[in-house]
């Protein structure tokens, strides 16, 4: 658990019970891949936001715990499903449900968490909102890897469109996080709503970082192989940057579209756009997304919380892993 959530520790170790109940199942297979993947561990950003919003108006621990729960299986499923596309063989530096049961389990599996957090939401009859922005995320989240997949090895992509790709895959997810929380406990939109932006600007920063992490991190920090985008075609900030502007923006090309690399081109690849700028350049992006974050918190009560979700949003760029 990261020391950001330290105040919230025994909220998010009830999510981590409430968890392992929901993906209790009669089938042992369902029962390992799941208890497998809870003990990978990861962030809890997103329940942790869930949490920290619900602390803005009336906080009721036991209005939010489904929908805390649902955030984290909502994002478990979509990592599974992304590893079996991406032929992931770990994550977190374990392996991957698809690596130890393969495709098939691995396929189903990231279903059936998606099916259990519907299960979860249906408990918000009284709050239409919720299901609301829960299934227009998830249609979204869907439609952005279908893009990103459509889109692989096209080095004419824009800026804008990347921006749109990793708003679907990844952003709506965290400025749902944040905003449904308050939500659940009845607040009113000027709360929920800077919740949503500023959830919204963490997850566009926390995309770019993870964008550049893949270039410039240590792969024991990072607990997968660094260059992995690049390998399976994902043209992400840094490689759209160095294509405009570096002076072998032509080798880059060749090297981004090649579908088959050697670790040697990946390498120079590499290389090329981390010496032009490039890393630099989506770092200030990542920065100026977290500055926004930070000024939507301050139309919101002055808490602690404030103060901890503020810490948060710097820690999305500070990471290493």
């Amino acid at each position: 658990m990261l020391e950001l959530f330290v105040d919230i520790k025994d909220e998010l170790q009830a999510v981590e019970n409430e968890l392992s109940e929901v993906l209790k199942a009669d089938y042992p297979i369902l029962t390992e891949t799941s208890t497998h993947l809870l003990n990978a561990g990861g962030k809890r950003l997103r329940p942790a936001l869930v949490l920290f919003g619900a602390k803005f108006y009336q906080f009721n621990l036991e209005k939010v715990m489904p929908l805390a729960a649902t955030l984290e299986l909502i994002h478990m499923a979509s990592l599974v499903h992304d590893d079996v596309v991406d032929a992931s063989l770990t994550r977190r530096g374990m392996p991957t449900v698809k690596a130890m049961w393969g495709n098939r389990i691995a396929t189903h599996i990231g279903s059936y968490l998606s099916a259990k957090s519907l299960t979860l939401i249906a408990k918000y009859e009284d709050r239409p909102l919720i299901s609301e922005v829960l299934s227009d995320t998830s249609v979204q989240m869907s439609q952005g890897e279908i893009i990103q997949i459509s889109s692989s090895f096209d080095v004419n992509q824009s800026i804008r469109e990347y921006f749109y790709r990793i708003n679907c895959k990844t952003a709506l997810l965290i400025a749902a996080s944040a905003q449904l929380g308050a939500v659940a406990c009845g607040a009113p939109g000027s709360i929920y709503l800077p919740l949503r932006r500023y959830g919204h600007n963490v997850g566009m920063a926390f995309q770019i970082t993870d964008d550049i992490l893949d270039m410039i991190a240590e792969q024991g920090q990072l607990g997968k192989p660094v260059g992995g985008d690049l390998r399976q075609g994902i043209i992400t900030l840094p490689v759209i940057y160095a294509l405009g502007r570096c002076e072998d923006k032509k080798r880059l090309a060749d090297l981004a579209v090649k579908v088959h690399k050697s670790d040697d081109e990946v390498d120079e690849a590499l290389e090329i756009v981390r010496n032009c700028g490039a890393i630099e350049y989506s770092f200030d992006i990542a920065k100026k997304y977290i500055a926004k974050a930070k000024a939507e918190l301050r139309k919101l009560p002055d808490l602690p919380t404030r103060v901890t979700m503020s810490m948060a949003a710097d820690f999305v760029c500070a990471r290493k892993f």
